[in-house]
């Protein structure tokens, strides 16, 4: 059965060529002019868009049709060109535009390729913006111009020397190059190769680039992921560098991997980011329900607290808007720094990293061992929403004794773990995650969600 086209709050996403077409890509692209449009009535002069693609073979021909979609409705629009999407995010605020788009499928197989959205702060729309815009889609809602009005299309290439300006100005540029590291990086064939490079060799490292061509045709699996990056830590182990990056795609994740070739999980990016800024800064940090407690424990030593967010970057970053939060991310791999930018960014995540490698004079695997971890798993079955919200009010039931959050499914805080049970905003599924102190907490409470879910599924 062919795949659905998937609009959600992180934009579109699908299969180039089955449901995913320049017809499509520029309906999209004409939507999201008429949103701009709407919410800017106040505004006589033409608005502007900035778009750049991740290196996919499909990036220009749908990026091409989304500018040709916002030019039909009189959005002027500055192609970025290949740039990595926090990239996109920094340019949007840099150049004052009041919307940007990353075609982009982020760590999605390379079939794949997508339009993410931007509001003028460089943050993904809210879930009732990204509804608004859908809508326009849905209903071909367009408001066209005439010739003389049609939008203009210009070309920067500012993007790459922007974001590594702003990412040098946060951490101790000196301290870092003064180490002289040895770092391996896979940027699977992705936007990220060229501009990583660059800030690695700002910030005085060796490095050893693997997979760093931009050509989208990706070497391996494209998802940071530890079963797609064998390659990665066996070339740390051959050179003995310090350590391993990997990038997605469109760059605004990024999985490590230790000295001695291992990899240590995207869990810990942001968990070692945020124990770099702690260390001379105080305030807030916030991240989604399904992150590990990793992040909660370091903020309690350096005396602050996490706030809780709905799983998307989006509302993490409205989240770090909110309570003026120095760090902030997901435990995808993506860490946000405002500094920066409202948005992942993996070049924010390397900077910091070495950053506390540099000031601690500790290896990877030692600052690991300092943080210490959980057990954690993932998991995911078929629920229609009946079922879903069934099994929600069945798991309230079970877990009494838990701390309840509800603001994105169900999160059950206990003493020795956490569960957290929510449906797909995308497909028919609930996902299920997991993370406790040993194995044997591990059983327990997976045994338990799969009782829950016989129970309401038989």
């Amino acid at each position: 059965m062919a795949e659905q086209l998937i609009i959600s709050i992180s934009g579109m996403r699908g299969i180039v060529g089955e449901n995913l077409t320049d017809s499509i890509a520029a309906d999209y692209g004409s939507a999201f002019g008429t949103f701009l449009k709407k919410t800017h009535a106040d505004k006589k002069e033409k608005l502007s868009v900035c778009i750049g693609r991740d290196s996919r073979s499909s990036g220009q021909m749908l990026k091409s049709a989304v500018i040709a979609g916002l030019s039909a409705v009189g959005i002027n629009v500055i192609d970025l060109e290949m740039v990595t999407t926090p990239g996109v995010g920094i340019m949007v605020r840099e150049l004052h535009c009041s919307g940007g788009v990353s075609i982009t499928a982020s760590h999605n197989p390379i079939q794949y390729n997508g339009i993410k959205l931007l509001l003028s702060n460089g943050v993904a729309p809210p879930l009732d913006v990204a509804e608004r815009i859908k809508q326009f889609f849905f209903d071909k809602n367009f408001a066209f111009v005439d010739s003389p009005h049609c939008g203009q299309v210009t070309s920067n290439k500012q993007t790459d020397v922007t974001h590594i300006a702003r990412v040098l100005a946060i951490v101790n540029k000196e301290a870092i190059a003064a180490k002289k590291f040895s770092v391996v990086l896979d940027s699977v064939n992705g936007a990220g190769g060229p501009v990583t490079k660059k800030i690695l060799a700002e910030l005085g490292c060796k490095v050893v680039a693997i997979n760093d061509e931009p050509t989208g045709i990706f070497s391996h699996r494209p998802e940071p992921t530890a079963k797609n990056l064998t390659g990665l830590c066996e070339v740390v182990k051959i050179e003995a560098a310090d350590i391993g990056f990997a990038q997605d795609p469109d760059a605004d994740r990024l999985a490590i991997v230790d000295e001695a070739g291992d990899y240590i999980g995207e869990e810990y990016t942001l968990a070692l980011a945020a124990k770099c800024v702690f260390r001379k800064k105080t305030g807030k940090a916030a991240t989604n329900l399904s992150t590990s407690r990793m992040l909660d424990d370091i903020a309690e030593k350096a005396g602050s607290q996490v706030v809780r967010t709905a799983v998307g970057e989006a509302n993490v970053a409205a989240a770090m808007l909110e309570h003026n939060c120095i760090i902030g991310g997901e435990g995808n791999g993506g860490v946000i720094d405002l500094r920066v930018g409202p948005i992942r960014d993996s070049l924010v995540a390397i900077a910091f990293v070495l950053q506390l490698m540099a000031e601690t004079s500790k290896t990877v695997s030692q600052l690991v061992g300092e943080i210490g971890g959980y057990y954690m798993r993932k998991d995911k079955f078929v629920a229609d929403e009946s079922q879903a919200g069934q099994i929600l009010n069945l798991a309230k039931k079970t877990f009494t004794v838990a701390r309840l959050n509800t603001i994105d499914g169900c999160r059950f805080d206990f003493d020795d773990g956490w569960v957290h049970l929510r449906a797909s905003n995308t497909e028919p599924v609930m996902r299920v995650i997991v993370e406790v102190k040993d194995k044997l907490t591990m059983r327990k409470y997976i045994d338990a969600v799969s009782n829950i879910r016989k129970e309401i599924i038989r």
